[in-house]
């Protein structure tokens, strides 16, 4: 889409390109140059930041959404709300609309935030729909959609970074206090909690440190950002952001005292390995919280539960969880020498895992004997993994001239892991079968789809800002997001689960496209009006969320009136000031 305002050309040579195709002239930018080594040959990467507006002018250009990426200081301009595009996608704004209203968030946000809180919901809309957190490129987004904010106002880049600038840490806490203070504290829930870590170049921003990222990369400064999910009601509770440096093991106790002050008391806590450890385990005894979570890899403990259940439950139907194709025993033991009360073991098999990590086992062998046979003669440098899998054989051991000769496989070690292969463990505190313990562990599913979605989906990867305000208002705008986001996802897998249906279309990226592929054009006569019928799909996706196609046609009608009013305001405005 190219905007209705013109920009210079810029004046860089050789970077800048045109390309005439039939009657338009197309600016072409340069981002990067790759040299094939084997062809020879240089490719030349390029991408279109606009078009010209006169063929024989190469200084005056329409932008579109490129030109702001590889031009990022170039200022957005303001918009009246007049200027607007003549098609406004309007689904995806409509269910958001609806999903905010249900959970009351407009009146919510606005205590917090105040009178300018339509934009926080328009920016909330923009990270949902774009799956982008860039300020400039809201108005772009504001441009073909509806909006919240009055008048529809379309702000530009520099409007929106001043109201993230302006946030308090005290709207975030005085939001994050009332939406947990709804909550029903009576009902005894299971708490799914996890954590990512994110990138920010910002390096002024307190909690943003060299840490250990999530994605290999640990030269990268980044931040640590945690959710608390209800898995009984597939809601995001609450969040924390902190120091890059802090590990996830550290942080939990904290997270359990935040989950206190917020008054829950009976609850239970479902986590993954990365949070065991002793001082965890002890300390929500000490809370009085029930903990369901993945024992560590192939620990003393672990492997010798495992070989003390082998061949007791594999074959056995009874012990059969279809829901997840493996079959459960479960068996009664201390965790740590120092517990004072046992800890339910639930020891899981299933064929399709053990032929999985026997072949990766395999996979990994092969590959260190195949390094091992290429360091023969001459020296090696030796890891954990190969100390751990041979005995390694040496001309002139401990001598100067020390040479690698040979490696013998140590079989007992290997048989071994291949005897634990396909099995993994779950412990509760709490007495219950092997199948609720993995059920209630499989549904953090939903927190991590949460943890994908807003990395991918919420274009929150890595935070564009370099002030303290600015980094903590996205992170609670993205925080709010995420519970518009879940509730489109849960609506639609419950639809699926309900119904008995399986459509490619019924997941958030697609299901968001295709809403927003429901119009409303602005006809010769100044009109919003909706392009087409509702489609077969579409009234599939909005039966999900309890929606039909009447529900369209009336917001529709609403929508249309507003504009209608807005565009007649503005034109009223502007004969005033001309008679002035």
């Amino acid at each position: 889409m190219y905007f209705d305002f013109t920009v210079p050309v810029p004046p860089t040579e050789g970077i800048i390109t045109f390309k005439k195709i039939k009657n338009t002239t197309y600016v072409n930018y340069e981002y990067d140059r790759i040299y094939d080594k084997t062809k020879k040959y240089t490719n030349v990467k390029r991408t279109t930041i606009g078009k010209l507006v006169a063929d024989n002018d190469k200084t005056v250009m329409y932008p579109n959404k490129n030109f702001y990426k590889y031009y990022p200081d170039e200022e957005f301009p303001v918009l009246s709300s007049i200027q607007r595009s003549s098609c406004l996608k309007i689904g995806t704004f409509i269910l958001i609309e609806k999903i905010l209203k249900d959970y009351h968030l407009p009146g919510l946000i606005s205590k917090h935030i105040g009178s300018r809180y339509p934009l926080f919901l328009d920016l909330l809309a923009y990270s949902i729909v774009c799956e982008d957190n860039a300020a400039q490129y809201y108005p772009d987004y504001a441009y073909n959609h509806p909006l919240f904010t009055e008048d529809m106002h379309i702000y530009s880049d520099s409007s929106v970074c001043d109201f993230l600038a302006g946030f308090t840490i005290d709207q975030s806490i005085g939001f994050l206090n009332e939406w947990n203070s709804t909550r029903d504290h009576r009902e005894k829930i299971y708490i799914s909690y996890d954590s990512t870590n994110k990138k920010s170049q910002a390096g002024d921003i307190e909690f943003v440190e060299m840490g250990h990222s999530k994605d290999g990369e640990n030269d990268k400064p980044v931040f640590n950002y945690s959710v608390a999910y209800d898995s009984n009601n597939s809601e995001p509770l609450f969040y924390e952001d902190y120091c890059g440096s802090i590990v996830d093991i550290s942080q939990l106790q904290y997270m359990l005292e935040r989950a206190r002050g917020y008054g829950y008391r009976k609850i239970g806590f479902i986590l993954d390995r990365g949070y065991f450890s002793k001082g965890n385990i002890h300390y929500m005894d000490d809370c009085g919280y029930d903990f369901v979570i993945m024992m560590k890899g192939m620990k003393d403990l672990a492997s010798e539960v495992i070989l003390e259940c082998i061949g007791k439950f594999e074959k056995t139907r009874k012990h059969r969880i279809t829901e997840y194709d493996v079959s459960g025993f479960t068996v009664k033991r201390k965790l740590f020498p120092s517990d004072k009360k046992e800890r339910y073991f639930h020891v899981y098999y299933g064929d399709w895992k053990a032929a999985s990590e026997r072949e990766a086992l395999e996979k990994k062998l092969a590959d260190l004997n195949r390094f091992l046979k290429k360091s023969m003669g001459g020296t090696i440098a030796v890891t954990e993994t190969i100390r751990k899998y041979f005995t390694l054989i040496y001309y002139h051991e401990g001598q100067p001239d020390e040479k690698f000769m040979h490696a013998m496989e140590k079989e007992e070690v290997i048989d071994r892991e291949i005897s634990l292969c396909g099995y993994f463990i779950i412990i509760t505190s709490q007495n219950m079968t092997a199948k609720e313990a993995l059920l209630l562990y499989k549904s953090r599913d939903a927190s991590e789809k949460l943890f994908r979605g807003d990395k991918s989906y919420l274009g929150n990867k890595s935070l564009r800002v370099h002030k303290l305000e600015s980094a903590q208002a996205k992170i609670f705008i993205e925080f709010v997001a995420l519970i518009v986001r879940n509730r489109i996802y849960r609506c639609m897998k419950e639809y699926m689960i309900e119904n008995d249906i399986r459509r490619n279309y019924l997941d958030v990226p697609a299901a968001l496209k295709e809403l927003d592929k429901i119009e409303m054009i602005r006809y010769s006569d100044d009109v919003y009006r909706l392009s087409h019928a509702i489609t077969k799909t579409q009234k599939t996706i909005l039966a999900a969320f309890g929606m039909t196609e009447a529900n369209i046609k009336d917001r529709a009608k609403q929508l249309s009136l507003q504009l209608e009013a807005i565009e007649q305001e503005s034109k009223e405005d502007e004969k005033n000031n001309v008679d002035r």
